[in-house]
């Protein structure tokens, strides 16, 4: 597949243009029909809800408020109502409004003016429900009503629809995690081409991916944080497992493989872990529909739907980008030594190689260390405590944030979220008296009955998101309620986020179970092991420990809310968990696959434990950190959305892949891969029977074997000399795989001789270096028999490969 992509690049480019332009095309012609579905069977906010459905049918569309202050006197004053009162019906006469009850309208608003008569509120109601209504229409309701502000009058909006024309503008996250991404691939790759490379995959994988979630929102119910969820999670993984690619691509550029060859064996190696690894990032995902909650199906979907065309991307428009630019991959330094010095040998130098090295001397003490740090980041977890985000958590700056702060200051705080008990049996009148005797409660109001239903309305004294509000529906459910002998419910915003928090603090434990047992199962399948998988899911649960640590401290405690411009402290989204731990587990598998595969070629080719962890960490700590530096760009940017969600979201992820990159895979595994030793790779015989075999990535020798030679390990051996004919001593003499791995290197002796062992028959690479002499690059078809190969260094002069 990935030669006919090379070969055939102008198709597949224009095939994934077309797809893009004609998904984009077709879903901005049928818009966004988001739905935000919480079904909560078997609770009691949902029988409240059910009774209130039939007894009231469901009012037009959306309401939002307008609130006013006055600093001096009174909101009845005349100069204040002239000033409000031609706002509110210019507002009322505009086309999309359904109506606007105020407090100026008779002896009912009275209710709607604070007791001391300096704040009262209005409240508009649309046509629409708020995804629906225009965004003009919104803004000409905020404008229309802010302009009454003047001089110790001071006027603010909120609701749904408010909230929604205060968002930054659309794409702005997306675009500022793509910057940030382009630098970081900019550093590491040192080319232009190379670092477009990832951005054009993760763009069309996730162009594509958005604008089909959004034509399926017309046939499912899908959440209005899916698109956002799937462009987090779509340009991280899209430009990871690009990065993936391009780098075995240009390490095979390097070692002097022809551009169609490398690309080949890039993606017949890294395009498999690729797809193994988007993968299991699809079925962490599916793992959330065992929790049975409606709202995260439609995350289910969007998110998984952008994971599989951002690796379809990286394994067939990827191989067709690499054909276009063929050596330019290569930055112009690199082309120049490939040029004047030939190609090099696949070596782990610098950083990578003393740390590798340092982890192998003292594996204790920094297993030790890693071990400290991920507990004392996981501490705050203790106090983790499950919620609903509303706009009382945003920027202080909003008129959202302020309209909420004026209704808490004018009407308690517990103004913003009334709770709705639901009679549809027994004495009203007596259930109302014990209410309002209840602590906590500030005010109890008694609507008309409707069809043998009552609604009471409560007020409590304390905030939605407050714990003591939670106390509060208890004690109406458990004490109370029963206590007046009626058939009743509580419901309302704020039963429905307590009881959603519970129900998902319930499902918990099954969802982590389910989806540590699937990743358990994947990696015992693929490196057939016992203690690799059990190490991964013990590391999984160490990063979600430390990571939702992390999120309790920032947006629970508000440690840095206000340097990062997210609002005011609160819970923690109860669907939070349960969406982070699914793409930590899934980014997680990358990283740990990526990592022990290479240990794993290693220990297959060596039985050398040690070796085969320090050789696996120095080879691919790199790139795994370079990866992880890009999620976390993209992640964090995700700040600048303007939804909560999704900043808490990405400040979690990014805090998540950060520890596990930097500190789980990049110390604590290997170092507890060296303390466990050759028991890494144990397994039972009657197990491994029973196994099915899967490839990760196949043997690099099975690209060079020649079909007709069968036979066991041989040699190439021979003799290095100048062109006078006398043995160059000290030449280093490398024998490489068609993919650029490393099988064998020697030095020659004093009579230039040298050999190399040989694993299989098949085609190598033989590179011969020396100092004062340029290098020497040549293909070889090693046979049964040993081969004899003798090599010449000429001074000045490059032998191209052969």
């Amino acid at each position: 597949m990935a030669r006919w992509c090379y070969r055939h690049r102008l198709v597949v480019l224009l095939l994934w243009v077309g797809a893009l332009f004609g998904l984009g095309f077709s879903a901005s012609s049928a818009g966004t029909d988001y739905a935000n579905v919480f079904s909560l069977p078997d609770t009691d906010s949902k029988k409240a809800y059910d009774l209130m459905e039939k007894a009231f049918p469901a009012r037009a569309g959306d309401t939002d408020t307008v609130v006013w202050k006055v600093d001096e006197g009174s909101v009845r004053d005349a100069e204040v109502r002239a000033r409000i009162q031609p706002a509110l019906e210019e507002i009322a006469g505009m086309k999309g409004v359904g109506g606007v009850t105020g407090p100026y309208a008779g002896p009912e608003g009275a209710a709607q003016v604070s007791r001391d008569g300096r704040i009262a509120f209005a409240q508009v109601t649309f046509t629409d429900q708020a995804n629906a209504v225009p965004k003009e229409l919104v803004q000409d309701v905020v404008d229309t009503a802010r302009d009454a502000r003047r001089d110790g009058l001071d006027v603010e909006l909120g609701g749904q629809a408010v909230q929604r024309v205060q968002e930054p503008p659309t794409g702005l996250a997306e675009m500022v995690g793509l910057a940030a991404a382009a630098v970081v691939l900019f550093l590491a790759f040192g080319s232009l081409f190379a670092m477009l490379l990832p951005i054009g995959v993760a763009v069309f994988g996730v162009g594509t991916g958005m604008f089909s979630t959004q034509l399926l929102s017309h046939v499912t119910d899908i959440p209005d944080l899916a698109p956002l969820l799937s462009s987090l999670i779509g340009l991280g993984v899209g430009i990871d497992y690009a990065l993936f690619i391009v780098t075995r691509h240009r390490k095979g550029v390097l070692r002097g493989m022809d551009p169609e060859e490398s690309t080949v064996t890039a993606l017949d190696t890294s395009g498999r872990a690729v797809l193994f690894a988007g993968g299991t990032v699809c079925i962490a995902l599916a793992g959330m529909l065992v929790t049975n909650l409606r709202f995260l199906d439609g995350v289910v979907i969007g998110t998984s739907l952008t994971v599989v065309l951002s690796v379809l991307a990286a394994t067939t428009l990827l191989p067709a980008l690499l054909g276009f630019l063929g050596p330019r991959v290569l930055s112009r330094r690199q082309r120049r030594m490939l040029a004047t010095t030939g190609p090099e040998p696949e070596k782990a130098t610098g950083l990578a190689l003393r740390w590798s090295a340092g982890v192998q001397r003292r594996p204790w003490r920094i297993a030790a260390l890693a071990l400290a740090v991920m507990a004392v980041l996981a501490l705050p977890v203790l106090s983790l405590r499950l919620g609903a985000t509303d706009q009382g958590n945003d920027d202080s700056t909003t008129t959202t944030r302020q309209a909420y702060d004026l209704l808490a200051e004018g009407f308690g705080p517990g103004f913003n979220g009334p709770l709705q008990v639901v009679v549809s049996d027994g004495d009203t009148t007596a259930l109302v008296k014990d209410v309002e005797g209840t602590e906590g409660v500030a005010r109890v109001t008694a609507l008309p009955p409707a069809q043998g239903v009552t609604v009471v309305q409560v007020i409590p004294t304390t905030s939605p998101q407050s714990a003591e509000t939670d106390t509060l529906i208890d004690r109406l459910r458990d004490e109370v309620i029963p206590g007046a002998g009626v058939e009743a419910h509580v419901g309302g915003v704020t039963a429905v986020s307590k009881d959603f928090a519970t129900v998902t603090g319930d499902r918990l434990p099954l969802f982590v179970a389910t989806i540590i047992g699937l990743g358990f199962l994947l990696l015992l399948v693929a490196f057939r092991s016992l203690m690799v998988p059990l190490t991964a899911a013990l590391m999984n649960l160490v990063a979600a420990a430390a990571s939702f640590g992390v999120l309790v401290a920032v947006f629970q405690w508000g440690w840095g809310l206000e340097l990062l411009g997210l609002g005011k402290e609160g819970p923690i989204n109860a669907f939070l968990p349960i969406i982070m731990l699914s793409l930590l587990f899934g980014l997680s598998m990358d990283y740990q696959v990526f990592l022990v595969s290479r240990m794993h070629e290693e220990w297959v080719h060596t039985r050398d434990n040690a070796r085969a962890v320090r050789v696996g960490l120095a080879e691919t700590s790199r790139v795994i950190n370079s990866a992880a530096l890009i999620m976390v760009c993209v992640f964090l940017a995700f700040v600048l959305s303007g939804d909560s969600g999704a900043a808490m979201a990405g400040v979690g992820l990014a805090a998540a892949v950060a520890l596990d990159a930097f500190i789980l895979r990049t110390a604590l595994v290997p170092a507890v891969m060296h303390l466990l030793g050759t028991s890494n790779w144990w397994l039972p015989a009657w197990l491994d029977k029973r196994l099915p075999h899967l490839a990760v990535e196949p043997r690099e020798e099975a690209g060079g074997a020649v079909p007709h030679a069968d036979g066991p390990a041989s040699a190439v051996h021979g003799y290095v000399r100048d062109p006078a004919g006398d043995p160059v001593e000290g030449a280093a003499v490398t024998l490489m795989s068609k993919g650029g791995r490393q099988v064998d290197r020697v030095v020659s002796l004093a009579d230039g001789s040298y050999i190399l062992s040989v694993p299989a028959p098949g085609t190598y690479l033989l590179a011969t270096t020396a100092p004062s002499y340029a290098s020497c690059a040549r293909q070889v078809l090693v046979a049964g028999e040993p081969l004899a190969v003798d090599v010449e260094l000429e001074p000045g002069e490059v032998d191209a490969p052969r």
